[in-house]
C-alpha cells in the first residue's frame, strides 16, 4: 500500500469509527498527526464525526490535540462550537491549550456563550482557567457575544449570570464604546440588564 493509500485509509478510520483500523496503520509507524487537504488529522476527524473512541485511543496514542485545520477547528473548539459535552470531557483531561483562537479570534467561551451552550460554558468555568474577557478580532468579548448574537433567553440570561459570577467585566466595551448594559437595554433584554446592575454595571 502507498504512503497516500495509508494516509487515507487512517483518516478514513477515524470518521468511521474503526479503532481496529487506527491501530494498524499506526504499527506501520504512520505519523499520528498526518493531515487531509483541509488539515484535518485523525483526531480532529474523530471528534467532527463524535467517534469518541476513537478520539480517546488517538489522545492516548499520542495525538497532538492542538493542532488546528485550514478553518481553526481542533477538539477543543468543535467540542465547544457544536455543543459537545462528552468530548469536551474527553479533552479536558489532556489539557489543551485554552488560548487556540477560532478564525474569528474567540477562544473555546466566545462561541459557546453567543451561541447558548450553557453546558459548556459552565464545564468551561467550572474546570478550567480560560479567560472570559478575551476579546476577539471583532471586539467582542464572550459577554458581549452572550448578550448581542442571540435572544436573550433563559439560555443567554444563565450565561451572562454564569460569566458575571466567574468575573466577567461587566464594563468592557464593544469597538464602538458600548457598554454590555447599553447594549442589553437596546435589545430589551430586561432580565440580562438587571443580571448587569445586580453585578455593578
Amino acid at each position: 500500500m502507498s504512503s497516500g493509500d495509508l494516509v487515507q485509509e487512517f483518516l478514513l478510520a477515524a470518521e468511521k469509527g474503526q479503532l481496529n483500523v487506527l491501530e494498524s496503520c499506526l504499527q506501520t509507524g504512520l505519523d499520528i498527526n498526518v493531515t487531509n487537504r483541509q488539515g484535518r488529522t485523525a483526531i480532529i476527524i474523530a471528534s467532527l464525526h463524535k467517534q469518541y473512541e476513537c478520539v480517546s485511543f488517538l489522545l492516548h496514542a499520542g495525538a497532538d490535540i492542538n493542532i488546528q485545520d485550514q478553518t481553526c477547528f481542533n477538539p477543543f473548539l468543535l467540542s465547544c462550537l457544536n455543543n459537545d459535552l462528552q468530548l469536551l470531557r474527553i479533552i479536558l483531561p489532556a489539557n489543551p491549550d485554552l488560548t487556540v483562537l477560532t478564525r474569528f479570534g474567540g477562544v473555546g467561551i466566545t462561541p459557546a456563550s453567543e451561541k447558548g451552550h450553557v453546558d459548556i460554558v459552565r464545564e468551561l468555568l467550572e474546570k478550567t482557567n480560560i479567560n472570559v474577557n478575551h476579546t476577539n478580532f471583532l471586539g467582542w468579548t464572550p459577554l458581549l457575544e452572550a448578550i448581542v448574537l442571540n435572544d436573550g433567553g433563559k439560555k443567554q440570561q444563565d450565561i451572562v449570570k454564569m460569566l458575571l459570577d466567574n468575573g466577567a467585566n461587566p464594563h468592557m466595551t464593544d469597538k464602538y464604546g458600548k457598554t454590555p448594559l447599553e447594549l442589553a437595554r437596546e435589545k430589551e433584554f430586561h432580565e440580562i440588564a438587571e443580571l448587569l446592575i445586580a453585578a455593578g454595571a
